[in-house]
């Protein structure tokens, strides 16, 4: 099967969201309350297992289709401030040590620079001149690029393919698996991104309705039915905007525990959540090999991070630098030096 073929039969499929047993005279919800329903676990755009078994080269007939989905790499971009602020910094040094050349101006280059970071690869289209001199190069947006099956390029355009004329240079990041593309580097840590923003939006989620299952209100006095009515009343109206109301309950005979109230597992919750944010912010700098000094990462313990100037340096050495040296490849595919840094300098020394 191809590739576009998988895809198409993925937007044609109807998943079976949620199915339902009324009636039924087996055990369970179905024999006691008349009916049951079974909801599938939520399946978002982005984070499916898919994404990582598309290493292989589909086409179809004009360019061929990219290992990943380019889609889902543009959002995850901004799916966790952490994986985005590590992008940010290496592009930010790159552009402060770029060295400005009269056919390529410091926009275009950040232009480029961005989209290898995120993307793995970039483009340079030389614009000539009548007598056929490069004037100057500009990058195109690596997202809407696609590599032809002729040595050629297309661009797309609200989904349709436009083939690209001019001479285009296509850098890109080497992948084990094939050739066509480059990938990013980063992709390990995608999951502890996803993860995090997960767990963000669930959180977020849960502090916006107030609809949660927070406690179970247990009652065992005779109260009336009119009472009873009220306090569905009130805890139906604690939901949405101005919840986590107090409930007051008047019943002067009654017993001591006749209204009880149950609390569920909200702390641990609570726990849970910031445990997963900081395993997941250790995954994603990891994954970029960041130091957290420069990631304004606040230190939990009473030692730090230890000295921010020696971390800087070693990060410019140890991963600035060679990314430097892969960006200076685009000077032997163009055939003149476009690309050129000075030094990193930090308080008046240079690395």
């Amino acid at each position: 099967m191809r590739l576009i073929d998988y895809f198409r039969k993925k937007e044609t499929a109807k998943p079976n969201v949620m199915t339902a047993d009324r009636g039924g005279s087996g055990s369970g919800l179905g024999s006691s309350f008349g009916s049951s329903f079974s909801i599938d676990d939520a399946v978002t755009a982005i984070d499916k297992k898919e994404i990582f078994e598309h290493y292989w080269r589909g086409d179809n007939d004009k360019y061929y289709l990219p290992p990943l989905d380019w889609d889902a790499i543009a959002k995850s971009y901004h799916a966790n401030p952490f994986h985005t602020s590590a992008i940010q910094a290496k592009r930010n040094i790159l552009i402060s040590t770029f060295v400005e050349h009269p056919k390529l101006t410091r926009t275009e280059f950040e232009k480029l620079v961005t989209d290898y970071l995120i993307f793995g690869n970039d483009y340079l289209r030389a614009v000539q001149n009548r007598a056929g001199h490069v004037m100057r190069y500009e990058a195109l947006k690596a997202r809407w690029m696609r590599v032809g099956k002729k040595n050629d390029y297309y661009y797309l355009r609200n989904r349709e393919a436009e083939k690209l004329k001019g001479d285009i240079t296509h850098h890109k990041n080497h992948d084990i698996n094939q050739d066509i593309y480059g990938v990013p580097e980063y992709m390990a840590g995608m999951n502890s991104a996803w993860l995090g923003e997960a767990a963000t939006l669930f959180r977020r989620k849960y502090y916006k309705n107030g609809s949660h299952a927070g406690y179970i209100l247990h009652i065992t006095e005779n109260l009336s039915d009119q009472v009873i009515a009220s306090i569905e009343s009130q805890l139906a109206a604690s939901k949405g905007v101005g919840n986590f109301k107090n409930l007051m309950v008047h019943n002067p005979e009654g017993k001591k525990d006749g209204i009880e109230l149950i609390p569920i597992a909200e702390v641990q919750a609570r726990d849970e959540f910031y445990n997963i944010k900081t395993l997941t912010r250790d995954d994603i700098l990891a994954t970029h090999r960041v130091p957290p000094q420069l990631m304004s990462v606040i230190p939990t313990n009473t030692a730090g991070f230890g000295d921010v100037e020696k971390a800087s340096k070693v990060f410019v050495i140890n991963e600035l630098i060679p990314l430097q040296q892969r960006l200076k490849t685009i000077n032997e595919m163009v055939g003149e030096t476009i690309i050129a840094f000075g030094d990193y300098e930090l308080i008046g020394e240079s690395v």
